[in-house]
């Protein structure tokens, strides 16, 4: 077994717009919600997916989960090829692969205790053997999710808890099941890796060891946090750390203010998608799409002017 648990290679997928008419003709129409994406993740690390609402990184989360199906590329995971599993393989995998919403009062039944709610996935993923140790096992996840002790909280309901204490059932329900790929804070005690999504530069810089900018269905920005965080080499990824908020004002960045809105993933831009909104492109970026280039060691970047040093 490698080092790797996930490897996505020029993963593409994409949705149907709109269909040629019967009688009236035309041509299908496809959103490309991702187009063309290549990452690994290492067994214990923590990566930052980052970029504005409606880049796609839900969708990038959704496919990954097996919840959408690749249009094209692979996504494999401990060496297994996703697209080649069968009906029981895809729910094997999604015990491996877990995932916590950002609304916790969203992702919880109000009808449900918080026993019911965390020893839930056990009851789909037929795990455990008997009543006792559903709840044996969930307490432990609650536990190891910060809700100490844990038998305060199993009869209790969604709206009996705060923000915060609904957030971690949410976590507690994805540890239950004791996946090798989650979120956040619980990866260095559990030993899982962790993909956290966020539109959000600002707070990634704590966690993660490295950081992937996306924007419009692509990563345009790769590399270990610092590095990211210090030299970032791309004008979309300056554009989101010059509006962190910074105590010191004279630490603050110059405002980088983009204009215009994402273009419609139905008819991508050509050359470099980021080029409508772009602050400092040229007439070469219209129409060269920018390949990847290494601009520090691990660290790449898709733009004209990110060459090395």
């Amino acid at each position: 077994m490698t080092g790797l648990l996930l490897e996505v290679t020029s993963l593409k997928k994409t949705f149907t717009a709109e269909k040629p008419s019967l009688f009236f003709g035309g041509k299908e129409r496809l959103v490309h919600a991702i187009d063309g994406i290549d990452f690994v993740r290492a067994r214990v690390e923590g990566l930052a997916l980052v970029g504005e609402s409606g880049c796609r990184k839900s969708t990038l989360a959704l496919t990954l989960m097996g919840l959408e199906r690749p249009s094209e590329g692979r996504i494999l995971f401990e060496g297994q090829d996703l697209s080649a599993l069968s009906s029981k393989g895809l729910k094997e995998y999604r015990r491996g692969i877990q995932m916590v919403f950002q609304d916790p009062y969203e992702a919880l039944n109000p009808t449900q205790s918080i026993e019911e709610i965390v020893t839930e996935p056990l009851l789909v993923h037929g795990l455990a053997r008997n009543k006792d140790e559903r709840r044996k096992l969930a307490m432990r996840a609650l536990e190891d999710s910060g809700l100490k002790p844990a038998e305060v909280y199993l009869e209790r309901f969604p709206h009996q808890l705060s923000g915060g204490q609904r957030q971690r059932v949410v976590i507690a329900g994805a540890l239950v099941l004791e996946p090798r790929l989650l979120l956040a804070e619980l990866r260095q005690t559990k030993q899982i890796s962790v993909i956290f999504i966020t539109h959000d530069l600002g707070t990634v810089g704590y966690f993660a060891d490295r950081i992937a900018v996306m924007y419009l269905g692509r990563i345009v920005e790769i590399g270990p946090t610092r590095e990211v965080l210090e030299n970032a080499r791309h004008p979309y990824t300056r554009a989101l750390l010059s509006v962190i908020p910074v105590p010191n004002p004279r630490l603050r960045r110059q405002r980088i203010i983009l204009k215009g809105e994402t273009p419609n993933p139905i008819d991508i831009p050509p050359g470099c998608r980021f080029q409508p909104r772009c602050p400092v492109g040229v007439d070469a970026c219209k129409v060269t799409d920018p390949p990847f280039v290494q601009a520090g060691v691990n660290h790449r970047v898709a733009c004209l002017f990110a060459s090395p040093g």
